[in-house]
């Protein structure tokens, strides 16, 4: 397969080192590293310079640019949009503009977009704590040089495929909203009740995971240990799992999960909550707080989970949060939380409902997996 230098076909442009004392609140939108996410722009805390600020010109972003990250998670692009213009170019993004017509720009996006091109990046990068992906290398990469009806033919493929992903997606997100909007219904702002007892009331007990790292006693096989990145709104990830040793998790039998315990992140993004399913009783868990209620007659572990997670759990969640680095939440505080406790078969019914969509759900994410399955497939063989 014949290839092309990358900066053989594009321009690659290096952005300005913008001064965050100089932000404003509207005007020029500074797109930096943050906003460069895999695949898309995301724009949740925009920044702007002023409008009239001389010495951009060479820095100002067109609709339809492509952009690269340079540092830390090197390797992302996203196609900018017209809705985010004006806009310019922050240092250590890359921006990647077409010299002639020999390679099309979706079909340049959909190489640059594969798990293949980044990982490249990442090897290609210098330092440790933080990675930086050199422009120069950028320039020397070679990709694959298609015809341009191959090309063509291949970017209607990954075109229709990224829809379908992103529809899936957003099925999944709208029936994760009905339920949300169910509990709601159901049993209103938790604001108005008077009659709450504590969470600490309701439980067996309110504590923490293994606090060791334990990361000498990982093992390819053995006890699962889930992770903050595991616990998810209401469902556990369980796609990046690690273990430990028997060993070593029977010195901690009293933190040995079961089925419906709760488990709750306590760093980073406290206060997400989920159920252990049937499959992981007696896992563990690293640092996360669990929940075990003591009464399944005057409460329900998917009531539970759907309150913690409930505008009023991440209310009094965030207003108990310490630390600034890393901001964490602890059992203690958690125990306190003051709960509205309707009659159980309200309770029973709701967790019917979320069954119910949970079943949904399960056929939307297969499908979702399916496509997913096969964009990887394809990426492999034309660019891998």
């Amino acid at each position: 397969m014949e290839t092309v230098r990358l900066g053989d076909v594009c321009e690659i442009l290096n952005g300005y080192a913008f001064k965050s004392e100089n932000y404003v609140n509207s005007g020029i939108r500074v797109i930096r590293i943050a906003n460069v996410q895999k695949g898309y722009i995301e724009d949740n805390t925009p920044a702007f310079y002023p409008i009239d600020y001389v010495g951009l010109d060479k820095y100002m972003l067109e609709n339809g640019d492509l952009l690269m990250s340079l540092t830390g998670n090197v390797g992302r692009v996203a196609l900018l949009g017209e809705e985010f213009l004006p806009a310019a170019l922050n240092q250590r993004v890359a921006c990647l503009r077409m010299k002639n017509n020999s390679v099309g720009k979706g079909y340049l996006f959909h190489i640059l977009n594969s798990d293949f091109f980044e990982q490249r990046c990442i090897e290609a990068s210098n330092g440790v704590a933080q990675k930086n992906m050199s422009t120069e290398w950028l320039k020397d990469f070679r990709i694959p040089l298609y015809s341009d009806t191959e090309q063509e033919a291949i970017t209607d493929v990954f075109d229709g495929l990224t829809r379908a992903i992103k529809g899936r997606k957003q099925q999944l997100e709208e029936l994760d909203s009905l339920i949300k909007a169910r509990f709601v219904e159901m049993f209103g702002d938790m604001h108005s009740y008077t009659d709450k007892v504590t969470l600490e009331e309701l439980s067996e007990f309110v504590t923490v995971g293994i606090a060791n790292a334990a990361t000498h006693a990982y093992t390819d096989s053995g006890v699962v240990m889930f992770r903050n990145l595991n616990i998810k709104e209401n469902y556990l990830d369980d796609e990046d799992l690690i273990y430990i040793t028997e060993e070593f998790a029977s010195k901690y039998k009293n933190k040995t999960l079961k089925e419906n315990d709760i488990l709750v992140t306590r760093t980073g993004y406290p206060g997400i909550a989920c159920i252990v399913p049937r499959k992981y009783e007696g896992a563990q868990t690293f640092t996360t707080l669990i929940v075990r209620l003591k009464d399944t007659q005057l409460t329900t572990p998917v009531y539970i989970s759907h309150y913690i997670n409930s505008d009023y759990g991440k209310e009094f969640i965030e207003g108990g949060k310490v630390g600034v680095a890393q901001q964490n939440f602890g059992a203690k505080s958690l125990a306190k939380l003051p709960v509205h406790v309707p009659l159980i078969e309200e309770q029973e019914k709701f967790s019917a409902f979320v069954a119910q969509v949970n079943k949904s759900k399960v056929a939307v994410q297969k499908a979702l997996d399916e496509t997913q399955l096969l964009f990887n497939s394809l990426m492999q063989q034309y660019f891998g």
